[in-house]
């Protein structure tokens, strides 16, 4: 297994890089070739000089790259270049994008998540509410802001639709012009962000395939609602491989979460190379994923 890392001396100490180093040395220490990957391509040529490190392979290798949500022409320029080299990424291009793309997953996921409409113009706001009806989640098609809070998500009426469209839709890196509006559902929750939003009770199961490598609380810090019985494991996983066998992306992150009447619904998926490992614990993941061998089936 071949991994590509972004972790670098001139990243910004975050909680996000000090995850992507802790990934990167986990990686190192279950035997994984570990390579460094630049998080763009500013000075460089082409995604092929930027690589040219990495040796070429005598048969085809399976890889992994573990960094930021990339743009898709830089997710396909790497892709390109790395088969040249005779190294596949677990996702192709098409599968990246279903993974990461809320739009394009949705209708693989209908049934198994909350109601969803895309709308790509403020304009458009007014059909949404006609068919989900107020308040409404909302949120871009590659991210939310559940950082910055409960307004910054949720809408409680046309006008604030309308708003919160306009915001995301200027924000291309979460949106790529087209935002998510989605049926409010309300999860289990015991405690609140401290700025207000909810932390409901939600997982992150990391698969491959139909088989789960790991999982974990979505949530940082301790929250009594964390930990699960063995039924609610069943179910948390029997949901997650269901969804995944819908997705067909061989290497999958998938947010389940728990509604107020006890049933438990997909929340959304990405592609586990960028998804953030919540609280699924690192070395037996990396354990796991190392034994990962030829990409695709």
């Amino acid at each position: 297994m071949i991994i590509l890392s972004e972790a670098s001396s001139r990243l910004e100490p975050t909680p996000s890089s000090r995850e992507l180093y802790a990934s990167t040395e986990c990686a190192r220490l279950t035997g994984c070739a570990v390579y460094h990957i630049p998080q763009d391509f500013s000075g460089i040529d082409c995604a092929a000089d930027a690589l040219a490190h990495i040796p070429e392979q005598d048969v085809e290798t399976a890889a992994i790259w573990i960094g930021y949500i990339p743009t898709p022409e830089h997710y396909e320029a790497v892709f390109n270049a790395l088969i040249e080299k005779g190294v596949r990424l677990l996702n192709t291009p098409e599968q990246h994008l279903r993974a990461q793309e809320f739009d394009r997953a949705y209708p693989r996921l209908e049934g198994l998540t909350p109601r969803s409409v895309i709308v790509t113009d403020p304009n458009q706001c007014a059909a949404a509410v006609s068919v989900l009806g107020l308040p409404v989640f909302v949120k871009g098609i590659v991210q939310s802001r559940k950082a910055r809070g409960w307004k910054a998500c949720v809408a409680e009426s046309l006008p604030d639709l309308r708003e919160l469209t306009l915001a995301y839709l200027s924000l291309e890196g979460r949106t790529r012009g087209r935002v998510a509006v989605r049926e409010l559902v309300q999860l289990r929750f015991a405690n609140k962000t401290a700025l207000g939003f909810p932390i409901g009770r939600e997982y992150r199961i990391f698969m491959y395939g139909k088989q789960v490598l790991g999982y974990g609380y979505y949530w940082d810090g301790d929250d009594p609602l964390s930990l699960l019985t063995p039924t609610e494991r069943d179910h948390v996983i029997a949901l997650a491989v269901k969804a995944a066998g819908r997705m067909d992306v061989p290497f999958l992150a998938v947010d389940i979460g728990q509604l107020e009447d006890g049933r438990w619904i997909v929340i959304e998926t990405g592609d586990a190379q960028f998804s953030s490992v919540s609280q699924i614990p690192l070395l037996p993941l990396w354990h796991e994923i190392s034994k990962i061998g030829y990409a695709t089936d």
